[in-house]
Parts: C-alpha cells; structure tokens; sequence
C-alpha cells in the first residue's frame, strides 16, 4: 500500500508540476496576443479567431465550427466577427449548397496581419533554440491534447491527412471519405471540424 500511495503522490506531483508550467506558458502567450494587438486594437480573441480561419478547412470556417474550437458563446463568436470584419480582415460568403450555413474567410489584409503577429517574434526565437526544434515537446504535446479532448468528449479538429476518412487516390489525388468532395493538397494539411482518428485497433 506504501508503495501505491508513493506512485500516486508522484503522478500528482508530476500533473501538477506539468499544469503549472502550462498554465505559465499560455499566460505568457496570451500576454504576447494582447502586447502585439493592442496597437492594432485587436484583442487576444480576435486573433485567435483570426489563426484559427488560416488553419481551417472549408468543413470547418463557419461560426459554429469557430465557437466550438476556441471554447466561446455564440455571442461572443458574433461579435468578434463583427468587428473583424469591420475591420476589413474577415468577410463572409453563403454557402453555395446550403443558404443557412455562412463561411469566414480571411481577407488579404487580415492574412497579412495575421503573418505579421503570430506567432509573436520572441515564440519563435524561444522554439528554435529548443533541442530539435521542439519536435519532441511538439509530440508530447499532441499526446496530451488528444488525451484531454477524449477525456472531455470533444471534437479533435484534427489535420485532414491524418483522419480516417482521407483517401489517397491515384495520381496523387485525395478525397474526403465522408464527404466524397475532392481534396487539393493545401486542403490536406488544414484542420478539420469532422476529423476522426484512425481506428488503430484495425491496423
């Protein structure tokens, strides 16, 4: 029994220790966010929204797809985009198959201004002095998101070559498997509201 009790008072140790230097880290981003909008009089929010929209699919750039993976009210989506697009850094197009459903693109002025501040300089400085460019933490990181998503019962907006339904065709072709929409190679390496991981268990 001793040594249960010393096993779990190391695990706890170790979580604990891991959500401190997390909860660290994300402040110090979030303190980046807020440094280099604040002169564009963007919040951290907004240009969450706005990295959110560059790393999207077509499947995925609707409000409904922006409220469930930043974790935000319908309110709060509606009127981040009211403002960004405002601001002439978001715009927004009717579906073309179905009138209720409304996609958000990036404007070539928002793209840009999102190139220009995220990630901030002083990330990207902080990353490549890493051992492996971070490769490993990258790895150790993915695991840990995957674990809690699962843990919470929440979509993984997981990259598109990496889902279940992505088909490989010939003549370097893809297809989405649920959707049977043609796939470009720029699409393939978006993030996907309808991902699902490969059953692993088959292979």
């Amino acid at each position: 029994m001793s040594r249960r009790f010393g096993v779990d008072t190391f695990l706890a140790m170790s979580a604990g220790s891991l959500y401190t230097l997390l909860e660290r880290i994300t402040n110090l981003l979030r303190n980046e966010e807020r440094a280099v909008g604040q002169e564009h009089g963007l919040q951290p929010v907004h240009l969450q929204a706005l990295h959110y929209l560059s790393v999207c699919n077509r499947y995925s750039n609707t409000p409904a797809g922006l409220t469930e993976y930043l974790g935000l009210t319908k309110g709060t989506v509606s009127q981040t985009m009211t403002l960004l697009e405002g601001r002439g850094l978001v715009e927004k197009e009717s579906s073309s198959t179905d009138r209720r459903v409304t996609h958000l693109h990036l404007t070539g002025e928002g793209r840009a201004l999102l190139g220009a501040l995220l990630p901030p300089a002083l990330f990207f400085r902080t990353v490549e002095e890493l051992p492996d460019g971070g490769s490993e933490l990258e790895a150790s990181l993915t695991g840990l998101l995957r674990a809690l998503l699962v843990a919470h019962g929440q979509p993984s907006f997981g990259v598109c070559a990496s889902c279940r339904h992505f088909q490989r065709e010939a003549q370097g072709r893809f297809r989405c498997g649920l959707t049977q929409e043609p796939l470009s190679r720029a699409d393939s390496a978006l993030l996907c509201r309808e991902h699902s991981a490969p059953d692993m268990s088959a292979s």
